[in-house]
């Protein structure tokens, strides 16, 4: 059976097929023949994942370098005797490794989901009965009846068929249900492509077929799938790759100042142990506590907003990740269209009709429509009566119940006035002739007592044209057929990515009451063309334009055929300059991609804007491409075959409506209502995020230096030290919660869809953000150190020149707080009461470092001392000062930069 292995079933015939499965499609397999293959080849069922142990991915949180320093605090903190302080930081570690644990749980589902995809039953022949069975008995060489309505239950070769249509949407991105035939289909073919092949996982939409099982479990088209999900790299976000290289700095930098601290203070004579609690005090201070903490809080903030905006986030980095993208590659049907097939142009009569509206709701008009138009009213007529499908209400609009096609002729006529219902009664079907692949039309008859019957024919428009001889004048005349004329407005239409029907009638002899494909050969008389497309939805077009507004690239990724995909990325300006029609658009099929390089398709992914007729491993290798080139890259989907890619991506984001459970569970995000509009909202609230991120960390680090350079100066100036380790610890905690929090409140600030996406290397950090930590720190340094001194020197109390030093610390992170909100604008600007968290968080700061000054046991747990108004003015003038200076170092760089034309990577 290794032969069975890689074998091109669609490019072979029925009878060789049969011969390598060794099997007989008159009887089927024999109870022997199904045990053995059972034993090579295994159940038919995707292999579970082979992950880490729930212990090991828990573990793994802790495996951070700022979890590494968070550790040392808390140990650091109970040596020092402050066990609710200790209970604090580990509190922070346990709950940050809790929520990271319970993401990574969910999104190993993934191929959970894609098993129970593959859960169905079948209907085979086995020793000549047939016998309905579990699909996960299913080996190579069963033979199985596939009928409408069926779910595919593995890799199946058509050996005979009638009429079978499948929906493979969910499996190729194919928008309408694929003909299938078992004819044997070309070599090269890609999965779109292999009309002779149904796979697993697809649904039967129409007729039947008797085929043979080619691959069953892992060995299906959707198994590779589920192999590619498992191989894909699970990559760290941007924001936890800079928050790791960011936290691994601070960990040398801060263990570098403990030792140099220490080493200075023996230099100088000093007692080893008063220089290690030194050490001590130092790393307590130079360590940000409350970073873990605010990054969970932010992003938690973030979450709420976007599941507000429709977007619910499996994952918390997921919230920045989608604000950093650069790239954004999309699905088609469905995302970047409504996956609802639309009637946008009727020729009939010599005259084209432009269609408004689009979906399944009437609202709408055919335009130019004269009610006297014969030729008009017959073609829209005869799609309604030639017609098996209906609409039905439901909890999300009118349901489809048959084929999309005949859906849109529905609706196409009930613009025009046109009652499904009513034209059944006014004209009762006599007899029809289904769909057949071979002969390309469908056929009905209807007629009433007394009247002769009407033959109503839609299909090709080659077969339609060439049955007939003569056409309908919109004054009801016939007149000889213009086929030049109606061929060439067919392939305009289709020029513009649409499916053309051509409409014909026949009136036959008086009494027919049957209807055959004899009595249809030829004199049709022909009525018009309809033309459909699934119509992009507004919302969309206008998101796109936003994103090219901020410097975010969108490419439409697709299983659709090319002209179509380039019809529907034109509209969104996606085929480049000379997209004026769909044949001049620039894209990307699936069978140019198999022939380029990786290199090649590195160049080509960063310019093409389209991608048609793309198999799974082909999405996952453009996202790939595309990250090899820095680009940040988010991935929409809705199917099974975009799992792989959504996995690989930097931020893959699912369709919660329409998408399959595999791609919700491979995303890190779920749109709720399946709209790309809110993927802008979404990207909108991520850049928000990564601001008030990076907002608090600019905020948290000056106090960290400035603490940690006030001992160091102390111990190299041989004095006392004026904050102790205890009194540190109040500093970071209580401003990190009443203070730093409150900027996670912070609106958007406007523009921040004007902006160009940060790059991927970009430092958390740059060179600005970095000045502006020192300055401040500096500042926190000198009045800290300066007034500690003078108060001293006044009162000759270390404890009242430590509480001075303590309330300057809080007071110039308070005014400096109102400085941090925005990058670039004042306060005022941004209008002082628009988040009042931070005026509430002053005000209970305030209130506590009252108590930190004057309460008792505030003065004997931190070793504080009460102090006269006076201090408290010095300490608030020094925070004063802080404000302005800051404030002119923004306006002084917002000058030069707007005279240079800022050009950063991420523009604040």
């Amino acid at each position: 059976m290794d032969q069975l292995k890689g074998q091109a079933w669609h490019s072979l015939t029925a009878a060789e097929v049969t011969s390598l499965l060794g099997t007989n499609p008159d009887r089927g397999l024999s109870p022997s023949d199904i045990q053995a293959r059972l034993k090579t080849f295994g159940t038919n069922a995707l292999e579970p994942r082979k992950g880490k142990s729930p212990l090991r991915r828990f573990l793994l949180q802790f495996h951070q370098p700022l979890v590494y320093i968070l550790l040392g605090a808390g140990a650091v903190t109970a040596l020092l005797g402050s066990p609710v302080d200790s209970l604090v930081i580990i509190g922070v570690v346990l709950l940050n490794a809790i929520v990271g644990y319970v993401q990574e749980a969910k999104a190993v589902d993934a191929l959970e989901a894609l098993a129970k995809s593959m859960k169905t039953e079948a209907v085979v022949l086995r020793e000549a009965k047939t016998q309905r069975i579990s699909a996960e008995e299913l080996v190579p060489g069963d033979v199985v009846i596939l009928r409408s309505g069926d779910k595919v239950p593995a890799d199946l070769r058509l050996i005979a068929s009638k009429n079978l249509m499948t929906d493979e949407s969910a499996l190729t991105g194919e928008s309408l249900p694929v003909e299938k035939d078992p004819g044997v289909v070309p070599l090269e073919s890609v999965l779109g492509d292999r009309r002779n092949m149904a796979y697993a996982t697809t649904l039967v939409t129409y007729g039947q077929a008797l085929c043979l099982v080619v691959a069953t479990g892992q060995g299906t088209e959707v198994g590779k799938v589920s192999t590619l999900v498992s191989e894909a790299d699970d990559l760290a976000t941007p924001l936890t790759r800079k928050i790791e290289a960011f936290s691994t700095f601070l960990l040398w930098a801060i263990l570098g100042l403990a030792a140099l601290t220490f080493l200075a203070g023996v230099i100088r004579g000093e007692p080893a142990a008063e220089m290690f609690m030194a050490s001590v005090a130092l790393a307590v201070g130079a360590i940000p506590e409350g970073l873990p903490a605010a990054v969970t809080v932010i992003l938690a903030i973030g979450v709420s907003r976007m599941a507000a905006r429709g977007a619910v986030v499996r994952k918390l980095p997921a919230v920045e990740t989608l604000g950093g993208a650069t790239v954004i590659c999309s699905d088609k049907t469905g995302t970047l269209t409504q996956n609802q097939m639309t009637v946008t142009e009727i020729y009939s009569g010599g005259t084209t009709h432009p269609v408004s509206g689009s979906g399944y709701e009437a609202a709408g008009a055919v335009e130019n429509a004269d009610p006297a138009d014969k030729s008009l009213s017959g073609t829209l007529l005869a799609g309604v009566l030639c017609n098996d499908t209906r609409l039905e209400p439901g909890e999300a609009g009118l349901t489809v119940i048959g084929d999309p096609t005949e859906a849109a002729l529905l609706v196409a006529a009930a613009k025009a006035g046109f009652d499904a219902l009513v034209s059944s009664v006014l004209h009762p079907r006599l007899d029809a002739l289904p769909f057949e692949s071979q002969h390309q039309y469908m056929a009905t008859l209807h007629g009433r007592e007394g009247e002769a019957p009407i033959a109503f024919v839609k299909g090709a428009v080659e077969i339609v044209l060439g049955r007939a001889s003569s056409q309908v004048n919109p004054d009801g005349s016939v007149s000889t057929l213009e086929a030049t004329a109606v061929k060439a407005e067919a392939e305009r239409m289709a020029a513009q990515g649409m499916r053309v029907l051509a409409i014909a009638r026949k009136i036959m002899p008086a009494g027919v009451q049957t209807l055959h494909h004899e009595n249809l050969s030829e004199g049709l008389e022909f009525l018009g063309l309809q033309g459909m497309i699934d119509p992009p939805r507004p919302e969309a077009i206008q998101a796109v334009a936003s994103f090219k507004k901020a410097g975010v690239q969108v490419k439409m990724i697709t299983g659709d055929h090319a002209l179509t995909a380039a019809a529907i990325g034109g509209v969104f300006g996606l085929g480049g300059d000379s997209c004026s029609n769909p044949a001049t658009c620039d894209y990307l099929t699936g069978a140019q991609m198999a022939k380029l390089s990786d290199a090649e398709l590195e160049e080509k992914a960063r310019s093409i804007g389209i991608f048609a007729r793309v198999d799974p491993d082909q999405k996952l290798r453009l996202v790939t491409a595309l990250q090899k080139r820095d680009e940040i890259v988010a991935m929409t989907g809705d199917g099974v075959n975009d799992a792989p890619a959504l996995r690989q991506a930097d931020i893959g984001v699912a369709m919660g409506r329409g998408g399959t459970e595999a791609a919700k569970e491979a995303a890190d995000i779920v749109l709720t209502d399946d709209n790309f509009a809110t993927i802008e909202a979404a990207v909108e609230e991520g850049r928000g995020v990564y601001d008030n991120l990076l907002k608090f960390i600019v905020w948290t680090l000056p106090t960290n230096l400035g603490e940690g350079l006030v001992i160091l100066v102390a111990v190299l100036l041989g004095g006392a030290l004026p904050i102790l380790p205890v009194q540190i610890l109040w500093i970071n905690m209580t401003t990190a919660v009443f203070l730093g929090m409150t900027l996670a409140f912070e609106p958007k600030e406007p523009g921040l869809m004007d902006r160009p996406p940060r790059k991927a290397d970009h430092p958390i950090l740059d060179r600005e953000l970095f000045q502006r930590i020192v300055l401040v720190g500096g500042i926190l340094l000198l009045a800290a150190f300066g007034l500690f001194k003078w108060e001293l020197a006044a009162s000759g109390s270390e404890a009242q020149a430590r509480t001075v030093a303590v309330n300057v610390f809080v007071i110039v992170e308070t005014f400096y707080l109102f400085n941090s909100r925005s990058f670039r604008r004042s306060p005022f600007a941004l209008g002082f009461w628009s988040n009042p968290w931070v005026l509430g968080g002053t005000a209970l700061m305030m209130a506590l470092q009252a108590l930190f000054t004057y309460a008792p046991v505030m003065n004997v747990m931190f070793h504080s001392a009460p102090v006269g108004l006076a201090s408290w003015a010095k300490a608030g003038a020094v925070g004063l000062i802080a404000y302005f200076v800051v404030e002119i170092d923004k306006g002084v760089r917002f000058k030069r930069q707007r005279q240079d034309g800022f050009q950063s990577g991420f523009r604040r």
